[in-house]
């Protein structure tokens, strides 16, 4: 976490924290969500919705993505959040708190440029995605690194096991809407 969003969390403790104004995608790319968007629909359909989505605006500012980045980690019950100054950002989640790119020396970064570390379990869900546990967490292989990928299957790097994507927030113990389980929290 930046020094700088460590002294305004002391010097504002208590700023409420914000619901449904950002999304990371499938693909790593981080969506600003104003009140049109939210009002279009959910940033991502969960598994057996239909209907309409609300993806938002993608951020193209490379020092705000990379701000993002450096401020993104998860709470206590794995709703994953950009701490903003004093103000914690709960994140919409399109698959996964990760999205990997796989490097040619073999290295996996995550969307926000860590070193994801070694691979414990790799998996495959139900639409084809390919997701692999690292020491980072849990993240989805970007679209356009699995040829990579195959290759490390192929030649038993990693070996899938088949999963219902249904089954990878409780099982990896994340939260794909924050939102939604806030909005059900207030309904109970």
């Amino acid at each position: 976490m930046d020094d700088i969003v460590k002294a305004a969390l002391a010097k504002w403790p208590n700023v409420p924290h914000c619901f449904g104004w950002l999304g990371l995608d499938a693909r790593g790319d981080w969506y600003m969500r104003d009140d049109g968007a939210q009002a279009a629909g959910p940033f991502a359909r969960a598994p057996g919705d239909e209907g309409r989505i609300g993806k938002g605006s993608r951020l193209q500012h490379d020092k705000l993505i990379d701000f993002i980045g450096r401020n993104y980690a998860p709470d206590e019950v794995g709703q994953w959040a950009f701490q903003n100054g004093p103000q914690r950002v709960y994140v919409e989640l399109e698959a996964a708190p990760h999205v990997w790119r796989l490097q040619p020396d073999g290295s996996i970064l995550a969307h926000t440029g860590q070193v994801a570390g070694d691979v414990k379990s790799c998996l495959l869900d139900e639409h084809g995605r390919l997701f692999l546990a690292t020491d980072l967490g849990l993240g989805l292989v970007h679209t356009a690194d699995m040829l990579i990928a195959s290759d490390a299957v192929e030649q038993g790097h990693w070996v899938p096991e088949d999963v219902l994507f249904s089954t990878l927030p409780e099982r990896w113990r994340y939260v794909l809407s924050p939102q939604k389980r806030q909005a059900e929290a207030k309904a109970s």
